[in-house]
């Protein structure tokens, strides 16, 4: 089905505003993947804080010109289903690779973060980088961590005198 002038523009302009504000992008290919299947992945997409869109390679190479994906453009063959991560870098990676697990039929293209195209091989690295909740969970622990092992030297101090001055009485009744 042809798509008007006026309807490229803005998927251009859409595209082009979400890939401004991503933090990373991840290519797949879809083909041979259901519209159910596909309905699935676009609700956890959306669950998930993903721009996840299915668009023409020549208008993405538009979309995404002057932008840090304009790496993506070697890898732009072929039906092609495009998702941004736009709160946490590997939301994206994240979502499609949980999908892909049971889809056999799709197949992550590429990826691109901060300007460079990565290979499909990294996307477990991608997807596994934490959330911005789990990363303040840990510095705030690695943060923590001195304190505590302060709080118990200090613990510890009276504890030892405690156990001479007990030591001392027993030894003295005792004797």
């Amino acid at each position: 089905m042809a798509i008007r002038l006026e309807d490229k523009k803005q998927i251009v302009s859409e595209v082009n505003e979400a890939a401004t504000s991503a933090l990373s992008a991840v290519l797949a290919d879809y083909r041979g993947v259901s519209v159910s299947d596909l309905t699935t992945l676009r609700k956890a997409a959306r669950e998930n804080g993903v721009y996840l869109r299915v668009v023409r390679n020549t208008l993405l190479k538009r979309a995404v010109a002057s932008t840090d994906y304009e790496c993506l453009n070697p890898v732009l063959t072929g039906p092609t289903i495009l998702a941004f991560s736009m709160e946490d870098p590997g939301a994206a990676a994240r979502v499609l690779k949980d999908f892909a697990k049971g889809n056999d039929k799709f197949e992550v293209k590429a990826l691109s973060i901060g300007g460079k195209l990565l290979g499909a091989d990294q996307l477990d690295a991608l997807a596994s980088l934490p959330t911005y909740d789990q990363a303040v969970s840990m510095l705030m622990s690695v943060m923590l961590a001195p304190v505590t092992k302060l709080a118990r030297t200090f613990n510890e101090v009276p504890t030892k005198v405690t156990r001479a001055v007990a030591a001392v009485r027993d030894q003295k009744q005792a004797a």
